[in-house]
Parts: C-alpha cells; structure tokens; sequence
C-alpha cells in the first residue's frame, strides 16, 4: 500500500469515528471536539500489541495491511494505580501545553489494571491572514432546536477561499506555513439551513472521496462573511462507539498476547478508551490540543474569479484541521511559486483596469 493510499483509507476511518461519535456522544445543543487521529495512534499501538483474529479485526477497521503500516508499540506497565492516573494526566497536560489537563477519570484506573497506552497531539497555528479584532462583534448564533444565542463573529474585506455546492458550502482558512513542507488549514463545512449539519455530516462520511472532492482551490471575493470565534473542550469513552462499528475482539477475549512478555498477556484486553479535545479559534489562529488513553488539516493557491460568495457560519457547521501537501513532489512546489507569481501578476493587471476605469468615469463627468 503506497502512502497515498493510507492517507486516504486513514482520512476514511476518521470520517466515519466522527459521524458516530457526533450522533452517539453529542446531546442536545453540546459542541464537540475531537481527533480521530489521536484514537486512530492508539488502535495502532494496540494492534502492533495483538496478534491473531483480534489483530486482523484491528487491521480490517484502520484499513491496513500490516500492523508495520501503524504507528509502533508504546506501553506503560502500572503498579499503584493512583499514582499512575496521576502520572498519565500530568504526562498529557505537558503534551498539550497545559490545554488538558486530566485526560484519565480518577476512578478509570484500579488494582485490576494492567496496561496503559496514551498518546497526546498539539497543534498551534497563525492565520495566513489574520482577522482585525476591532471589527469582531457579537451576533445571533442559530441552534439546532431553534433558539439563538449571542456569539463573538470575525469578519474580513478580503478574498477567501469558498465554493458553493448543493446544499452547503465549503471554507478554506490557511495557516502560515512553517519550517518544513507541511501545509496546514482548517476547513468549514456550512449546511445551507439552520437544521442540515446531521445529513451534511452522513454525506461527507458516507460518500468515498467526498472530502477530497469538495474542497475550495480558488479564492473569491465574498459578500457577507462571518465565522465564529470559538473556544470548545470535548471528552468522552471511545469503546462503546468503536464497539458499535464492528470492533469488539480488543475488548475481549485474549488477543493482547504481543503486548508484553509477561504471565498476565494472556488476559490483557481493552477495557477503556479515554478521550479529551480542545480547540481555540481566535483572530491570530488555531490552538488545539487532543489525548487518548486506553485502560487527525493545505495552503491553497489562489486563481482569479469574480463572482461573490457570502459565508456566514451563523447556524451549526463542522470543521476540520487537515495537512494537504503531504506527498508532494518537488515539481509540484515549484508549479505552485510559478502559480502564485501568476497570481500577483493578474492582481496587479486587476487593480490597474480598476483604476483605469475609474479615470474614464472621471473624464465623462468632466
């Protein structure tokens, strides 16, 4: 399986973990935030622990071949497990910079515990172009069961990369791009009503290829733009809901037989998997922060287009954070600097017609 290919099975199984835990674990008007990647590591670091029908069940669910494809083996082998609840969570707040700080429920750990595996992600991005916090004002924000409440909107003038589809539309936010070749943004995904994220979100898990099929690759000018200001921390136990689309052998029997050379390997299974987000989207950029424990975002280049799209998140949406220049070539980079050279050049070709017309109403008046 080339690497490619795992991306897309990868960004597969985390489409689907996001559509059951939004209609298994959100209640009632609850945001939720959470990293399939992050589950996704820690199935991995289970699988490469298992062998056997509970190995080729783990595979079959992250859709790989072998467990060499997944992220290696990390355990923690606990003795008193207070201590180790309280190691677990001082691990994952250093992880994330102090955005969780209590990843293991106090009462998740006990004498029967045997195994622990944990892993934390943290991700800090700039805006490439941030919003002005002097024009952010409070609006009407729409619920899904019909009531409003007042929330803190970013707005912009500038060209945004949007495109419309049937029945909703898609936002592309880039992120300053860092040291190295990845290229992050975060994504907006905006039912056209009030009441469509519950069918958007089943058509983008649903549908192979959708997400990649459905992004914004030009930028435009928009009309009427707001997205919110937001801060979310979402937790809860991933078991059931992996239980629920089909894998079960990890959370019983005996597969954990590769776990660690010890008598008590053949009755290791998972009991727990705990998990906890954040997120912080503000005028300068994305803070964001996920763990789990067991007892996931392109700068785009822009072409000229003059229709304008109005973009107003004020109803729910999902969003998502996802690195697109993964795999590409050399080649590649350098179409993209002679795309983005074109790009200034037909600006400034726009700009100086805009003037020029400008001129001639002038004179006619004169």
């Amino acid at each position: 399986m080339d690497f490619q290919e795992s991306i897309s099975n990868q960004t597969g199984v985390s489409l689907t973990l996001a559509k059951h835990v939004f209609s298994t674990e959100v209640k009632g008007n609850t945001n939720m935030v959470f990293s399939p990647l992050s589950i996704h590591v820690v199935l991995g670091l289970i699988a490469a622990g298992s062998d056997g029908p509970t190995r080729d069940q783990l595979l079959s669910f992250l859709k790989s071949k072998s467990s060499d494809e997944l992220n290696s083996l990390s355990s923690q082998l606990v003795d008193v497990a207070v201590e180790v609840a309280d190691q677990v969570n001082q691990w994952a707040e250093k992880e994330t910079s102090g955005l969780i700080k209590e990843i293991l429920p106090a009462d998740s750990v006990d004498s029967a515990t045997k195994l622990i595996f944990a892993n934390a992600l943290y991700f800090k991005g700039a805006w490439d172009e941030k919003f002005d916090a002097s024009v952010t004002k409070e609006s009407e924000f729409h619920l899904l069961n019909g009531t409003s409440i007042q929330v803190p909107f970013m707005t912009s003038k500038k060209k945004q990369y949007v495109k419309a589809f049937d029945g909703f539309k898609v936002l592309g936010l880039p992120y300053k791009q860092g040291e190295d070749r990845r290229r992050f943004s975060m994504y907006f995904f905006l039912p056209d009503t009030n009441d469509g994220l519950p069918a958007l979100v089943e058509k983008v898990s649903s549908e192979s290829q959708f997400l990649e099929r459905h992004l914004p690759y030009q930028k435009v000018g928009v009309g009427e733009f707001r997205i919110p200001k937001f801060k979310v921390s979402f937790g809860f136990e991933a078991s059931n809901v992996l239980k629920g689309l089909g894998l079960v052998l990890p959370f019983s029997g005996d597969g954990l037989t590769e776990m660690v050379d010890s008598p008590v390997s053949s009755n290791l299974h998972v009991s727990s998997i705990f998990h906890k987000s954040f997120i912080e989207v503000n005028e300068e950029g994305t803070e964001a922060a996920a763990a789990a424990a067991t007892a996931g975002v392109i700068k785009l280049r822009a072409l000229m287009v003059e229709e304008k799209i109005d973009f107003v998140a004020d109803h729910p949406y999902f969003f998502l954070i996802r690195e697109d220049a993964t795999g590409v070539e050399e080649e590649e980079e350098e179409d993209e600097e002679e795309e983005e050279e074109e790009e200034e050049e037909e600006e400034e070709e726009e700009e100086e017609e805009e003037e020029e017309v400008i001129r001639r109403r002038r004179k006619m008046k004169e």
